[in-house]
């Protein structure tokens, strides 16, 4: 945002873009309102120990949350401060969460919305005691007209279906990325006013790229196609690709995609031995699809490898999936080593069966 710029609140881009027609006054309350929980979580976060909210929620199993993982008392905290935030303003039929096994219905003494609400409350938790960027994700869907009783399965559509989709991250500033499908808009918190304050429209992520992000512990139960793939990253300027390769990798998805929508690179959480039973280690409903709807909308590419992401059909609230995002040209690469080795294995397959036959 230019400095002479007269400052664009988020309540104001929200109202303008209802003036527009481009969303209705529900879902302008929807976003206002996890905003407003965003500056509650931004809060508790920034007291770390002083307010008492590091560490783990429990000991023992009191402590697992759905996924099988470990929550921390932050994990819990966001959490409700989400639940209680949205559960009353009449914009929302349902919310689910990460941290919770189904979905939770509007309770009937408040008045019931037409919008569904999926949410990561604190992504990165794991990074919270030694204090790097966590964040929160969420994404928006329509509920289906003329339910009765909202269920899991009415969530179950695919990313193409979201009407809007951001998160927060709290770093050395607070920050707001929003999508409502015209664009991705960064908004930073102003600590002083209170208030999230426009300072990038339009994020538009660079075709190309020389950076990647990817969990390297993990190379060797990777599948084929991504070995070879990030082999020839690191082959450098004598490799294939022809030109040398960064890596960043911060282990929370909100700050490593923040920073591809910043200046570009790629995202990776490939399939591999140890999640291929789940189907991947990203959750598409909480994480995978609301980034995703936030990478293309500035210009970029997000796909499971081998299907564009938002075109997966989902199966169920907490399924997960490969994930591939950020400068497109850089996640058709990826693509093509992955369709690459696929077409080998038919041919081959083919060939075996012919022989045998």
């Amino acid at each position: 945002m230019s400095p002479n710029a007269s400052p664009v609140s988020l309540t104001r881009y929200l109202i303008e873009d209802q003036r527009e027609g481009r969303i209705g006054p529900d879902l302008r309350l929807l976003i206002e309102v996890v905003a407003r929980a965003c500056k509650s979580i931004s809060i508790a976060v920034g007291k770390g120990a002083l307010g008492g909210v590091l560490g783990d929620a429990g000991e023992g199993t009191a402590s697992i949350n759905v996924q099988g993982e470990a929550q921390k008392k932050l994990d819990v905290l966001s959490n409700e401060i989400l639940l209680e935030a949205n559960a009353w303003g009449g914009h929302l039929a349902a919310l689910a969460s990460e941290e919770m096994d189904h979905c939770v219905v509007v309770p009937d003494e408040y008045p019931r919305g037409k919008y569904l609400l999926l949410f990561d409350p604190l992504d990165g938790s794991s990074n919270i005691d030694v204090n790097i960027s966590v964040g929160t994700i969420f994404s928006v869907l329509r509920c289906p007209d003329d339910v009765a009783q909202v269920g899991d399965e009415h969530f179950l559509q695919p990313g193409t279906a979201q009407v809007a989709a951001g998160y927060c991250t709290y770093g050395p500033s607070t920050m707001l990325v929003l999508t409502i499908g015209n664009g991705t808009h960064a908004f930073t918190l102003d600590r002083e006013i209170g208030s999230f304050v426009m300072t990038t429209r339009g994020m538009t992520i660079p075709e190309e790229t020389k950076e990647f992000a990817v969990n390297m512990s993990n190379q060797r139960f990777w599948e084929p196609p991504m070995q070879q793939y990030v082999g020839d990253l690191l082959a450098g300027k004598e490799g294939p690709r022809g030109k040398d390769f960064n890596m960043r990798w911060v282990a929370s998805m909100v700050a490593d995609v923040h920073r591809i929508l910043t200046r570009g690179g790629i995202f990776s959480y490939p399939l591999d031995a140890k999640c291929a039973g789940k189907g991947g280690k990203l959750r598409l409903m909480y994480e995978a699809n609301p980034m995703a709807f936030l990478v293309e909308q500035a210009g970029g590419a997000a796909s499971t490898g081998r299907q564009r992401m938002l075109d997966v059909t989902p199966t169920g609230l907490h399924q997960r999936v490969p994930v591939f995002l950020g400068s497109r040209r850089e996640v058709e690469a990826a693509v093509g080593y992955h369709q690459a080795h696929d077409a080998v294995r038919a041919t081959s397959g083919n060939v075996k069966a012919v022989t045998e036959a």
